[in-house]
């Protein structure tokens, strides 16, 4: 992925109205992958996952005079696109009368017969033993792990202390590693 070299300038050029067009085509280019998959691991499908996605643009399109700049842009969008996620799943717990856990459970049964999920048996194995950590964990997990996250980036987007994401971290490798026995993919995630 492209780094913005001049951040400031290109928040300039989202907002203001004779480049917003094409500032904001850049944005989507940036940022469309990376977004599609930090939702996607939340959401688990495809089609729920391009549903929030689509939400989470109009959102920050809809946003962008009103952001302050407190954190990068990257993080800012990350945490749009975590909160749109967490406000999928809340409306389909309402639908089902089910926790989210629950919801993600059914998302996650569905998830070998999706033409658009690509894993190996060893990944099938690591996102049943997710669907076994707390909601937070889990999410703190995947930001770290999958999207390469820092600390202080995850717990901006989740609003929580640092000490406490890296806590949830920690506790989510453990459980990993006593439940996985895979020992190649154990090495793997213990190298983030």
């Amino acid at each position: 992925m492209k780094i913005l070299i001049n951040e400031a300038e290109f928040i300039q050029q989202l907002t203001s109205k004779k480049h917003q067009e094409k500032a904001f085509a850049k944005l989507l280019h940036l940022y469309q992958e990376r977004l599609y998959w930090h939702i996607r691991k939340i959401v688990i499908t495809h089609e729920n996952a391009d549903d929030v996605l689509q939400n989470t643009f109009i959102r920050v399109y809809k946003s962008l005079a009103n952001f302050k700049q407190q954190s990068s842009l990257h993080t800012w969008m990350y945490k749009i696109a975590y909160n749109e996620s967490i406000r999928f799943l809340e409306s389909q717990k309402k639908k089902t009368f089910s926790s989210i856990d629950e919801v993600s459970d059914k998302y996650l049964g569905s998830l070998k017969d999706d033409v658009f999920f690509d894993g190996d048996e060893a990944q099938l194995k690591l996102q049943k033993t997710l669907l076994q950590l707390s909601e937070k964990q889990r999410q703190v997990f995947q930001m770290k792990y999958y999207d390469n996250l820092k600390f202080r980036e995850i717990a901006s987007i989740i609003e929580m202390k640092e000490a406490t994401v890296k806590t949830h971290y920690y506790g989510a490798v453990k459980h990993i590693e006593n439940t996985i026995t895979s020992v190649g993919y154990i090495e793997k995630i213990k190298m983030v």
